[in-house]
């Protein structure tokens, strides 16, 4: 995974980089003192985990990962206040660490990552086949791309229902929605895709999927009028 430090004390900053030596997997391709420094480089670099400290001059930590949005990597918050743990949680980061740092809490902290990471990326759609695979806690399953009625954004997850039930992913919408077939799927609102097979009825801004109702945005009523050919 490529890693960048995101820490304005130079001592906390000089421990994470050694650790990182003792982690294999973890490359670093950054550090930084400041979240305007950490949001150049990951503007310009593909960051897979963010060691990031939550209080920083300027813009803090809690806010950079706001800023960030959907766009952001895996987040480990580091800090010499617990108060902010919660805070921290409350954006789906991976872990927080109290400082000063050592080696067994960074390794369980970067353990927790490895495998969310892996689960991000198991996410695979086959046209020819029509089935999609998922990591469904620590069963890999397998979906027929017919049976999904839609998919819902959460945070960091991605909520894939179908009629008697429904499996969280890791994964952003957007990178969902690059895998799957889009003769068959449709975005209708920045938090929702839907199977287009699946609409029962549209009224107004919304649609019902086997009685459940969906939101349909004004940015993409148009392009669902268009894929739905409305007679």
């Amino acid at each position: 995974m490529n890693c960048l430090i995101v820490d304005d004390n130079p001592i906390a900053l000089s421990t994470l980089k050694n650790l990182l030596k003792i982690e294999d997997s973890l490359r670093l391709v950054g550090e930084c003192e400041n979240a305007t420094e950490a949001y150049k480089i990951l503007a310009t670099n593909k960051i897979d985990l963010l060691f990031l400290d939550v209080e920083m001059p300027g813009i803090s930590g809690i806010e950079l990962v706001r800023g960030l949005g959907e766009r952001k990597p895996l987040i480990i918050f580091i800090s010499t206040k617990r108060d902010y743990a919660s805070d921290a949680f409350d954006l789906n980061v991976v872990d927080f660490i109290a400082k000063p740092v050592t080696p067994d809490r960074f390794l369980k902290a970067v353990i927790k990552a490895k495998e969310i990471f892996k689960n991000h990326n198991l996410f695979v759609a086959s046209k020819k086949d029509e089935f999609i695979f998922i990591r469904d806690s620590s069963i890999i399953r397998r979906l027929k791309l017919c049976d999904i009625n839609y998919l819902e954004a959460r945070g960091d997850y991605v909520k894939i229902y179908v009629d008697d039930k429904n499996y969280s992913i890791h994964s952003s919408l957007k990178s969902v929605e690059d895998k799957l077939p889009m003769d068959m799927f449709s975005r209708v609102h920045r938090s929702f895709i839907v199977n287009i097979g699946k609409i029962d009825t549209i009224e107004g801004g919304t649609l019902i999927i086997n009685q459940n109702f969906v939101p349909v945005s004004d940015a993409y009523k148009a392009s669902l009028n268009k894929r739905m050919q409305i007679l």
